[in-house]
């Protein structure tokens, strides 16, 4: 395997040019490995600085791509596939794109830092292989002069970013530009521009962003891993993923345990958040002015309402909030949840179609939710009329399960929509993105988001027996595995991204494929959740970004087991921590370290990440907690008052918090100790107690 260096210099010009024009050498040490994902080649790269001079700028190492086909990247958190560089550009939401025009928001060639990755590599896939380097995402000083890569869980001082870097043949660039590439860089460049949101898009400066300096006879030391191996699909990524994790995995910081945490973060929703006149919980509630909120006569906060029936603030707070009551025996908490349950699925109703109309503004119900003109069509979105269903379906289970209380009006009531839901699947098996808002049929697919419906029908045959829709199902799994799931690229989910890939929809994949296999006991379903799981996971951080920003920073937080929501809004965001339930689910039937890990990271993540003390994210009450964490400074667009940058939203949305509660109160309160963080050996001694191959 012969590698690729260059280099540029901070006040050069944009092209890399050979590392000896820059003064540099190169010395790479092959030390073992097959380049298969499970033993990769390994090398270690020492980059010496052989002038006179000092060396300021970035040097690229990149893995020649000699594709027998069109290659497609994966960069872990920011690049799957062509991140839809396929399809149309102009889209109300603009996000890196792959194509061989470049054209903003689209480019042939990406360099990016460390930070923007959940796991720490470059892949791409071509017809017959899967090729990649896996390395450092930044350096420490080793002490005698020399800067190398970072290893999970040393100790050494932090001093510079490392990157990544994927390419198609681009001339210009690099000097050997014939052919297309993956590879990775020591300091680090966001090229050609760098998307720190979809409206704040900078282009790349003329001197090099994030160099490092060399001085005369100072050198700068990577170890590589390279795989080149057969493969069949993009899911060949898979195995490579979990090499990278065996070696960065670095657990989140240890405070806290589940009991705790529902407990905290349930009463300050409950206590702070409720709307009792509204029949729902605010979106937001600030401690402090912030632009567009409102004061509620009574309430001792500030708030912004942005009522809808799940995502973002009706089922998805709700439902969690009900299980937590049962959990804590908070019987004031409850009735407020079986308020806002009750207040939705009585009202949201669309008497015109029979779907669920999606948002509410001072007691009337619509389409028009604040993500509404950042979509093509208008209608129902089946991604928040599948999440409605299934949500309402998990409210009557808690309340039978733990109350013994049927609310058969609710049951006639999602029975009602399920049906519908199924009429709108189109010849191949998909839900529509959007239902229209006069008869229900499809308006628009070419979407993942749909899942979620495929999720509440599996649901509903589940809890109810209603096997009449299942062949229908079966043929709806099969497209959503087949084009999205099989390819690690699914897009269409929340409505914010103008279909750019992202983790949420994976989520009601999950589910719909965990309902399935309850329902006809096929292994295949157990096989294709964990490549769910594995596809999620390429999301989920694996190791812990230095954050320099407050208030992260100062807390000591931790970006492990926290996913990146989508490749357009990259920040990491609580929402993942529902596959807690499923992952559970899963290791009950399999013996899988892996996932089990993955799980003990999810369940550590969500123990931290909210106020453990009044006050500990500079805001808010013990339990307060937001959707967004800049785990990457190129992210940061909120500010203090006195105009410093800030490294998170600074409210409470219970949403999020929803999504903490939601995977920490089910499967995982029955079968996990609830005082104390999780271990790979308490998850497998747990799990030991189910022997079946059955749901």
């Amino acid at each position: 395997m012969a590698l690729e260096c260059s280099a540029r210099r901070a006040d050069g010009a944009g092209r890399y040019v050979r590392l000896d024009e820059c003064g540099l050498a190169v010395e790479v040490d092959w030390h073992g490995g097959n380049g298969s994902p499970a033993d990769p080649w390994r090398c270690t790269v020492t980059v010496r600085n052989d002038g006179s001079v000092a060396f300021e700028g970035v040097v690229r190492i990149d893995i020649p791509i000699w594709a027998d086909g069109e290659p497609r990247f994966f960069l872990p958190g920011f690049m799957y596939g062509r991140n839809r560089g396929e399809a149309p550009l102009r889209t109300a939401t603009k996000f890196p794109r792959l194509r061989e025009r470049s054209e903003l928001p689209a480019s042939s060639w990406w360099m990016i830092r460390g930070d923007r990755l959940s796991n720490p590599c470059a892949l791409a896939v071509t017809r017959s292989r899967v090729v990649g380097v896996v390395s450092s995402p930044y350096l420490v000083d080793r002490g005698d002069g020399m800067l190398v890569g970072h290893e999970a869980c040393d100790e050494l001082p932090f001093v510079q970013y490392a990157g990544f870097s994927c390419m198609l043949p681009t001339p210009g660039i690099v000097p050997c530009d014939d052919h297309a590439s993956v590879g990775v860089t020591i300091g680090y460049e966001n090229a050609p521009w760098l998307f720190v949101s979809s409206t704040d898009i900078r282009e790349r400066p003329d001197s090099a962003e994030g160099p490092i300096t060399l001085a005369p006879g100072g050198a700068a030391i990577m170890r590589l891993d390279i795989v080149d191996a057969p493969a069949r699909d993009e899911r060949a990524i898979i195995p490579v993923l979990e090499t990278v994790y065996r070696r960065f995995h670095e657990p989140p910081r240890q405070v806290g345990a589940p009991a705790r945490a529902i407990r905290d973060i349930a009463v300050a929703v409950d206590r702070d958040a409720w709307l009792e006149d509204e029949h729902m919980y605010a979106g937001f509630v600030f401690d402090h002015h912030s632009p567009g909120d409102e004061i509620i006569e009574g309430k001792p906060y500030m708030y912004r309402r942005l009522g809808s029936s799940s995502w973002t603030n009706g089922m998805a707070s709700a439902v969690p909030m009900l299980a937590s009551a049962w959990r804590l025996g908070d019987d004031a908490m409850r009735r407020h949840a079986l308020d806002g349950i009750e207040h939705i699925i009585q009202h949201c109703i669309n008497p015109t179609n029979g779907l669920p109309y999606t948002a509410v503004e001072h007691e009337r119900w619509s389409n028009r939710g604040w993500w509404f003109d950042g979509l093509s069509n208008p209608g129902h979105s089946g991604y928040l009329v599948g999440q409605t269903m299934y949500s309402a379906l998990r409210a009557w289970q808690i309340e039978r399960r733990f109350g013994g209380i049927d609310h058969s009006d609710w049951l006639k009531i999602i029975g009602n929509v399920i049906p519908r839901l199924a009429a709108g699947r189109n010849a191949v098996g998909e839900y529509p993105f959007v239902f229209d808002e006069m008869d229900g049929s499809g308006a628009e697919y070419e979407s993942f988001g749909g899942v979620w419906c495929l999720a509440a029908s599996a649901y509903w045959a589940l809890l109810t027996g209603d096997h009449s829709d299942l062949d229908g199902m079966l043929l709806s799994e099969r497209h959503y595995h087949d084009r999205y799931v099989a390819h690690m690229e699914c897009y269409g989910a929340p409505l914010d991204t103008s279909k750019a890939v992202d983790s949420e929809g994976i989520l009601g994949y999950i589910k719909a494929v965990g309902c399935l296999y309850a329902i006809t006991g096929d292994a295949m379903y157990l096989d294709r959740m964990r490549e769910a799981f594995a596809y999620e996971c390429s999301f989920r951080f694996c190791w812990n970004s230095p954050v320099g920003v407050p208030p992260l920073n100062e807390v000591g937080w931790s970006s492990c087991g926290g996913s990146v929501t989508s490749t357009s809004n990259a920040h990491i965001h609580p929402m993942s921590s529902v596959a807690i339930e499923d992952m559970v689910y899963y290791l009950r039937y399999r013996n899988d370290t892996y996932i089990a890990s993955r799980l003990c990271d999810a369940v550590g993540w969500s123990c931290q990440t909210y106020n453990l003390k009044d006050g500990e994210y500079g805001y808010g009450r013990v339990g307060w907690m937001s959707e967004r964490f800049c785990h990457c400074q190129g992210f940061l667009d909120e500010r203090y008052p006195d105009g410093s940058l800030c490294s998170t939203w600074r409210c409470l949305m219970p949403w999020a918090a929803g999504a903490i509660l939601d995977g920490l109160t089910g499967l995982y309160w029955d079968v996990m100790p609830h005082d104390e963080l999780p271990t790979v050996t308490m998850v497998s001694r747990a799990m030991g107690c189910v022997h079946d191959e059955k749901g």
